[in-house]
């Protein structure tokens, strides 16, 4: 038996956006084209073993997580996990269907109509954004606990085998030999962490000067050989395409690519460094139109349970609960030297100083 709803989801999220439905329908276009789309969905659904019922039986339910690029083999894992759990407490089977991206065009298309019951995403501007947008509530961030941060993260150096350039902090980076991979902050959240983390570290060196430690991170981004769009391009970008001496990285990235490929890579941890909240939300206008308030709110909660936050662990997210990081402290540096976003002024203002049209990066950025 194959669930309309899953099914109506799989559609939008696997192959078919609103907005092709939007086009379709309001302009007629491409009606064949757009037709074998579908029938090569129903297709696949009927080849999976299932006939198509709705979901008035209540057997299962689907909810959709918008999370940004990094978390794929965290919600991989955390998604089998919940599924035992919701079926236990409710008797009922659950599928979570996962989109990932970078986190900022993640908000957007959440923003511009993507349907999602919660979003996972790298930072508190971007679930600020869709808030903005009217489908979040006021006041999501007190909603969980740790301002709805269950898990955190920071950003490392991965560099290859033997640090071939002998890169140990942040000045290295700006070395005209040393070549920087970088995702782009315009559309990362990982790469506004990461660009803050080297604002932070020039900005303590120059003494709160903010020419200097401008030009310092100009600097780097000038040392930049491609900014991708997010983190996982990034990733590839330097792992897989060999290009650039360095990747700045969440700490997480890094240590899976050490995990796939051993032998071929290192993590430095700069001396100063930043504390990567990622932020998770229900999208309320989605959950009570869809039904799925109460699943959706106990998918969010259940990544502060201990069992969830040793599989945040296991992938390399550093737990809120103090306990659980501390039995992972030979992964994990905890003495590393962190700042964080309100000593900043918070995201608002770090967003319209520095990563807005017209604002800092814009100005430092020249290609």
């Amino acid at each position: 038996m194959f669930c309309m709803d899953v099914f109506l989801h799989k559609l939008v999220y696997e192959g078919i956006k609103r907005s092709e439905w939007r086009n379709f329908l309001r302009e007629g276009e491409d009606m064949k084209k757009f037709g074998k789309k579908i029938a090569g969905f129903l297709l696949a659904a009927v080849l999976a073993g299932g006939t198509f019922t709705g979901c008035g039986d209540h057997n299962t339910v689907s909810i959709v997580n918008v999370s940004y690029d990094p978390t794929r083999e965290l919600y991989t894992d955390y998604n089998t996990i919940f599924a035992e759990h919701w079926k236990e407490q409710t008797g009922q089977d659950v599928e979570v269907i996962q989109s990932h991206g970078g986190s900022g065009k993640q908000a957007l298309e959440v923003a511009n109509g993507l349907e999602a019951d919660v979003v996972t995403l790298a930072l508190e501007y971007d679930i600020d954004s869709i808030e903005k947008a009217g489908l979040i509530e006021d006041g999501w961030v007190d909603e969980f606990p740790d301002d709805s941060a269950p898990y955190t993260s920071t950003i490392v150096f991965l560099v290859r085998k033997d640090n071939p350039k002998h890169i140990q902090d942040w000045d290295d980076l700006v070395r005209d030999d040393v070549d920087v991979i970088t995702p782009n902050p315009k559309t990362s959240g990982g790469a506004r962490w990461n660009y803050l983390a080297a604002w932070a570290y020039a900005d303590r060196k120059y003494n709160g000067d903010t020419q200097q430690t401008e030009d310092f991170v100009k600097k780097m981004y000038q040392n930049v050989l491609v900014l991708d769009s997010g983190a996982r391009g990034a990733t590839t970008t330097f792992v897989e395409n060999g290009q650039g001496d360095v990747l700045v990285a969440w700490e997480n990235e890094a240590y899976l690519s050490m995990r796939d490929y051993p032998d071929e890579y290192e993590i430095v941890t700069p001396s100063v460094s930043i504390l990567a909240q990622p932020s998770v939300a229900v999208v309320d206008e989605v959950v009570d139109y869809r039904g799925t308030r109460d699943v959706a709110t106990e998918y969010l909660k259940y990544l502060y349970s201990d069992e969830a936050q040793e599989i945040e662990a296991e992938n390399y997210f550093r737990p809120t609960n103090e306990k659980i990081l501390k039995e992972h402290s030979d992964v994990f540096d905890l003495s590393v030297d962190l700042v964080n976003i309100s000593d900043y002024g918070g995201w608002d203002e770090v967003q319209k100083k520095h990563f807005a049209d017209g604002g800092i990066f814009d100005e430092i950025y020249e290609r």
